[in-house]
């Protein structure tokens, strides 16, 4: 790649996998090229994660050039046991096959959930859940993807996907996220398990709580609750002063300064090609957009 690819539009989605139609969760931000601040893409009644897998795939039909930034894991750990599921005869070899076999284990899951996956007999080994934690899943705080290590390395504090305890696990979202991902698989570019298009979208892993970091927002405070923190925040990025929100919460504003801090950061060549990514990752774990 000779320069990094061009973009007119940034959207950032703040995931949720809250197993309803509607998870309060999920927020939309998007921003054009330029210094206009980021403003919320709203649905009456609420986002659907069907929804949205469907509005992104317009986005690749009409070719729009976005850079849409997913905040979930697109796959589990491989590289530290050359398997995602080590001891399961069919674990899967690489991240568009988990993706699918995810699809297929929680087909009449609603609302794109995943509750079936992780109740599997085989799957279920892997994940600490709420009373009951698979007998492969390792002690301590379970197993990281190598991007995840070097998340640690700037100073951010990763969970593993495997851990579905607590207000901050992310693995219902990452599962419920990659039945998301199946849908757009081969009809909207998936970095890095995709190459770079000529133009139209391509939707990337974040992490809102880098932005926030890159921001200035120390750790511990990323949570922004209010407008002029949210401003002072938009503004290392380059960004204009929102419009006022009827309400601020972490999910709208996590959204909002995501797609500043995609706006900001997506022209430095390294973002792209980060010394620590391999193909073989590119085919497995994938990789966080913005560690490098």
């Amino acid at each position: 790649m000779a320069r990094p690819p061009s973009f007119s539009e940034f959207i950032a989605i703040d995931w949720s996998g809250q197993a309803v139609e509607r998870p309060k969760g999920l927020a939309v931000a998007r921003c054009h090229a330029g210094t206009s601040a980021p403003e919320l893409v709203t649905r009456p009644g609420g986002w659907s994660r069907q929804a949205l897998a469907d509005w992104l795939l317009e986005l690749g039909e009409q070719q729009i050039p976005a850079l849409v930034g997913l905040d979930l894991s697109p796959a589990f750990p491989h590289a530290d046991a050359g398997a995602f599921f080590p001891g399961w005869e069919d674990s899967p070899g690489d991240a568009v096959s988990l993706w699918a076999m995810v699809e297929e284990l929680c087909v009449d899951d609603p609302h794109l959930g995943a509750s079936s996956f992780v109740a599997h007999a085989e799957a279920r080994r892997h994940f600490r859940q709420r009373f009951d934690c698979g007998d492969c899943f390792p002690p301590g705080r379970g197993r990281f993807r190598v991007v995840e290590h070097g998340q640690e390395a700037m100073q951010l504090s990763p969970y593993s996907c495997f851990n579905l305890v607590g207000a901050s696990q992310v693995g219902k979202s990452s599962l419920t996220g990659m039945r998301v991902l199946y849908r757009l698989a081969g009809k909207v570019p998936i970095w890095p398990f995709d190459p770079l298009p000529d133009t139209g979208p391509v939707v990337v892993e974040i992490y809102t709580a880098l932005a926030a970091r890159q921001a200035g927002i120390r750790k511990g405070l990323s949570k922004i609750r209010e407008g002029a923190a949210l401003d002072t925040a938009l503004a290392a990025f380059g960004s204009g002063p929102h419009a006022p929100l009827l309400r601020y919460d972490d999910h709208a504003t996590d959204a909002i300064l995501s797609a500043a801090w995609l706006r900001w950061i997506s022209p430095r060549p390294e973002v792209w090609r980060p010394a620590g990514l391999t193909p073989e990752l590119a085919r497995t774990e994938g990789w966080t957009f913005g560690v490098v």
